[in-house]
């Protein structure tokens, strides 16, 4: 403590001379204001460098297992969980009712909110529901019923590929080869041949 208290001194600049000339007084080797002298003539508050004051020995390096707690903590806070992630499902209201006859369907199938009944569904309106129902977990139920029928989202052209054959060219970074993809524009499959599907466009994330 004393070395640190003569770094703080000497850092500050603070002589016999300048303390005389002004009227700043030292306690325990750090400057105090004139203004603060009590009638016994002793000084009552005294000027810490913050990083003193927080710690005293000085900065103490971080331990790997206190950062591996601070980036886990600092990834836990960016996906907070929502209020309404604990709602109960609300039940189906149609956007647009109408009457329809009796021999019609009045109520949504049972089990129509499980990956079960997704898987049932064709691909074709898999891509509807993607497509169609964004930020719903339809569409959450509809990607996962896909990656399980192979294919794979495309983040820049934001379309599903499918692998038509092994691909020619595979290596850490993409693969290259033919490839069937929805085209959502003009709702169909389309070949593409000679592609090159970078990695870091692949949407990889584990849905279960």
């Amino acid at each position: 403590l004393k070395s640190l208290a003569e770094q703080a001194l000497s850092a500050g600049s603070v002589t016999e001379s300048s303390v005389s000339e002004q009227g700043i007084g030292l306690i325990g080797g750090y400057g105090v204001l004139e203004g603060d002298v009590t009638r016994s003539g002793y000084k009552t508050e005294a000027h810490i460098p913050p990083l003193l004051g927080v710690a005293p020995l000085g900065p103490v390096p971080l331990s790997k297992d206190q950062q591996f707690q601070y980036s886990m903590l600092e990834a836990a806070c960016q996906h907070l969980p929502h209020p309404s992630d604990s709602e109960r499902l609300r039940p189906y209201l149609p956007r647009n009712p109408c009457n329809t006859p009796p021999h019609y369907p009045q109520v949504p199938p049972p089990g129509n909110d499980t990956i079960e009944f997704f898987n049932r569904l064709s691909t074709e309106t898999l891509f509807f529901v993607f497509y169609y129902m964004e930020g719903t977990k339809a569409q959450y139920l509809a990607a996962k019923a896909l990656k399980k029928q192979s294919w794979r989202f495309h983040t820049k052209y934001m379309m599903w590929f499918q692998r038509y054959e092994e691909p020619k060219v595979i290596n850490d970074e993409y693969e290259q080869g033919t490839y069937i993809y929805f085209d959502y524009e003009k709702w169909g499959q389309r070949k593409k041949e000679g592609f090159t599907f970078e990695y870091r466009f692949l949407e990889d994330r584990d849905l279960n």
